[in-house]
């Protein structure tokens, strides 16, 4: 078997996801423990309350997580010349106007 290597745009992703999650672990501990619009009574006062907190965690991770990976696909660009006048494209020309004649139709 081949020894393969992990492209650099996965490692990038798989980090990506990870401090995603991580801060939205973070979010929902912070939206139970200042207790949000009374979030954390309705979880505890609820039989199903640690399947709304792990519904929050996921969800929110999935935002989290592709908010950071965009931000570091973005922050990979290459710095622009500070020296560019502009693009190469050719000026546009301006259309000269017509007249037109009207013809009143109305007997």
């Amino acid at each position: 078997m081949q020894n393969q290597r992990t492209p650099d745009l996965i490692k990038l992703y798989i980090k990506s996801c990870a401090i995603g999650f991580a801060a939205a672990a973070v979010f929902v501990g912070l939206l139970l423990t200042f207790d949000v619009v009374g979030l954390r009574g309705l979880v505890a006062g609820s039989s199903a309350g640690i399947v709304a907190v792990v519904m929050m965690w996921v969800f929110n991770g999935i935002v989290f997580a592709g908010v950071q990976f965009g931000i570091a696909i973005m922050a990979m660009s290459e710095d622009d010349d500070d020296d560019d006048e502009g693009g190469t494209r050719s000026p546009v020309t301006l259309a000269e106007p017509i007249p037109v004649r009207s013809t009143d139709h109305r007997g």
